[in-house]
């Protein structure tokens, strides 16, 4: 059997972490992993998670399953952390997921449940996982501009220009906030017009929020999705727990679908349990349980939201850093797109052979689209990678 397998194409986060870790220079900066990292180049532990886990441990009596769906509290937590009162409750079905990456799964074999033809439509560039999870389970597949290489920007006209072809039924995937890989958001108003368009068309929207709390704040970074969500009899959200709660290891996430009525709002449940059913069974409880611990605690949560607001507003004060670097080095303000984007991620806008030339000149790892983790800066490592941008003739 096993000798009819095919090789797969290596993961390319991967290879570059094997090259970064084999490179003997000292001053070699990672820019590729996508994982924050404090000042020290270390992913700490949240003191409210710390607290958590300590209050978890005295306290469980019991490792037996939960639901399918997971724990209920961790649902109605996440619901009022993404949502608010954007939407009823009870227009919300919601399912715990192993990370993001599961929920994003368990939307798309929904989707396949649901509505088998439909055509999903991703940002070009967007998260490499949510196209090969897409080719993996032979969905269709479709593609609409998002990067401008020459503004660093949102190329809002080829989004709209290419959403204009959408069927009805088609699902369109849009990321919640803090964009990955580009950094670029679209604002406010470009969002209605988004809305709109999906309206005309009777297309659905699927929002990947990983990031909430990491661009403008936690209730900001919510905006565009409960906008979304508001806006919809039917939208589907995938939420990461990984990057604002630091609980990488721990895979937590959710999967909301939002539905038109209670009764469609039981058919949904029923069938999100289905789908985790067959492909976990049960999610798994203990990250869960340290955000729902989190967010039902006053004292816990102000002290999680004022270490996150810390974690946003250093990777903020490193983007502004790496833009005013540039800017004295260059004289000129080309550079000044970095301090625009928002999140862990900006996109330089350059080639995978310049990026190479980053890598062997100056051990710059980055992803070959030019992707960079901000979060892997710090304070004395912003002047090395500024003076290898300029170098390098990028």
């Amino acid at each position: 059997m096993l000798e009819n397998l095919s090789a797969q194409p290596a993961d390319k986060i991967l290879t570059l972490i094997t090259k970064f870790k084999a490179d003997p220079r000292t001053d070699k900066v990672d820019l590729g992993v996508g994982v924050y990292k404090d000042a020290t180049g270390n992913t700490p532990v949240m003191r409210a998670v710390k607290e958590a886990e300590r209050r978890i441990l005295a306290d469980q009596s019991t490792k037996a399953y939960t639901g399918l769906a997971g724990d209920p509290a961790f649902s109605a937590v996440m619901k009022d952390l993404v949502l608010g009162d954007s939407v009823p409750n009870e227009r919300v079905a919601a399912v715990a997921t192993p990370g993001g990456t599961g929920a994003i799964r368990q939307a798309l074999e929904l989707i396949k449940l649901a509505t088998p033809k439909a055509t999903v439509w991703l940002s070009n560039p967007t998260w490499p996982n949510h196209p090969s999870i897409i080719r993996y389970l032979g969905m269709k597949m479709a593609e609409y501009r998002y990067f401008d290489n020459e503004t660093r920007g949102v190329d809002f006209a080829g989004l709209m220009a290419d959403l204009e072809n959408v069927a009805e039924g088609d699902v369109i995937l849009l990321h919640g906030c803090c964009h990955n890989p580009t950094g670029a958001n679209l604002t406010y108003s470009q969002m209605e017009q988004v809305i709109s368009l999906m309206q005309q068309k009777r297309a659905v929207p699927f929002v990947d929020i990983a990031y909430q709390g990491f661009g403008d704040g936690l209730a900001d970074d919510a905006k565009t999705t409960r906008q979304i969500a508001s806006s919809f009899e039917n939208c589907l959200i995938a939420a990461s727990c990984s990057k604002n709660f630091g609980i990488y290891r721990e895979r937590t996430g959710i999967l909301m679908a939002v539905a038109k009525d209670t009764d469609q709002q039981a058919l949904a449940q029923q069938n999100l349990a289905f789908l985790n059913r067959q492909n976990y069974s049960f999610p798994p409880d203990h990250g869960a349980r340290v955000v729902t611990t989190i967010l039902q605690d006053p004292a816990l949560r102000a002290d999680w939201e004022a270490e996150l607001e810390e974690t946003r507003n250093g990777m903020l004060a490193l983007r502004q850093q790496l833009a005013d670097e540039l800017k004295r080095l260059t004289n000129s303000d080309r550079f000044g797109f970095l301090a625009h984007h928002r999140g862990m991620f900006s996109l330089l806008g350059t080639t995978p052979e310049m990026v190479e030339k980053l890598r062997v000149d100056n051990g710059i790892y980055m992803v070959g689209d030019s992707r960079m983790n901000i979060a892997g800066l710090n304070a004395q490592t912003v002047p090395i990678l500024a003076k290898a941008i300029v170098e390098a003739g990028i």
